[in-house]
């Protein structure tokens, strides 16, 4: 017998607590509503980009004047290639598109094995739900990726952000400093987390799956399926999958309630800080998907936002 769809899940456990079921979305009254249109590139100009969605619909978008893009470095929206990825954030009802991602990835995982000399090549073991993967660090990017992680080397964590190009993994962009401990030896949380304790202030960041939802550090592992989640130094208390959070970016005032949908083991290893706006406290909070995190405001290649999460 499998698990209940996610769907499923919120109100099993909305019922289970007494509560109402919440609905996933933004709040209202957050300012104007941004979109995160994604699809195939079927044609670009200046002024107006036309996709194929993942659903298979053809859609038309005008390019705003102030728009601007990034495909490995910033480019001009209209250099971004016919045939590729595009996520892009849109204003006035998804129909006007002010800022543009092609083909963008990011990688967080354990190192496992490293070689090369000029190009490097990384595989990282990136949790029981995303199994492994192989990527490239280009040349000239090396000397960027080293000052922020120093010790590439088996048994540390990695978390860069690049492109898909010809099905390789590129990584030019560090998302954050190497933590110093190894991916197995997680400082300890601060004091428990507690009842009274409505909202839980850190860093959210961004995986690049398509699903609107958060992966959750969290997790009962049985209910998971995950042996490696259930860590966290963010003092965050046990959620399940179909729970919803109230995730709120600090920095941009915007918030919605947003469903778990997936394991986020690898994010509970991180006890970094996102230096967005201000300074946040130590520890991610969540991961979102790569949508809900640019429909919340964020910024795929900043890679975080201060934020606060509560329960949906």
């Amino acid at each position: 017998m499998g698990y209940p769809s996610v769907e499923r899940r919120t109100t099993l456990a909305a019922a289970a607590l007494g509560r109402t079921p919440g609905t996933p979305g933004p709040d209202p009254g957050k300012g104007a509503p941004l979109t995160a249109v994604m699809g195939e590139i079927l044609d670009v100009s200046p002024h107006l980009i036309t996709i194929e969605t993942p659903d298979g619909q053809e859609e038309r978008l005008v390019i705003a004047p102030w728009a601007t893009a990034w495909r490995g470095t910033d480019v001009a929206p209209a250099d971004l290639p016919v045939g590729g990825r595009v996520l892009m954030r849109a204003l006035r009802e998804g129909r006007v598109v002010e800022r543009l991602w092609g083909d963008t990835t990011r990688v967080t995982g354990t190192i496992t094995d490293v070689s090369g000399r000029t190009d490097l090549a990384v595989e990282l073991d990136c949790g029981t739900h995303r199994g492994r993967r192989t990527i490239l660090i280009p040349y000239r990017a090396t000397g960027r990726l080293r000052v922020r992680y120093p010790k590439l080397e088996p048994g540390y964590l990695f978390d860069g952000i690049g492109i898909v190009d010809e099905g390789v993994e590129r990584i030019t962009l560090p998302a954050t400093s190497q933590p110093a401990y190894p991916a197995r030896s997680v400082p300890s949380p601060p004091p428990a987390y507690s009842a009274q304790q409505s909202r839980i202030s850190g860093t959210v960041v961004w995986f690049d799956g398509t699903q609107r939802g958060a992966a959750y550090p969290m997790l009962e592992r049985a209910d998971a399926g995950c042996p490696d989640s259930a860590v966290s130094c963010a003092g965050l208390p046990y959620l399940s999958i179909g729970s919803l959070l109230h995730v709120r970016n600090v920095c941009a005032d915007r918030s919605a309630r947003v469903p778990i949908v997936a394991c986020g083991c690898l994010a509970g290893r991180f006890c970094d800080r996102c230096v967005e706006c201000d300074t946040s406290p130590r520890g991610r909070l969540a991961e979102l998907s790569a949508p809900t995190f640019v429909e919340l405001g964020g910024d795929l290649t900043k890679g975080c936002f201060n934020a606060q999460i509560g329960l949906g």
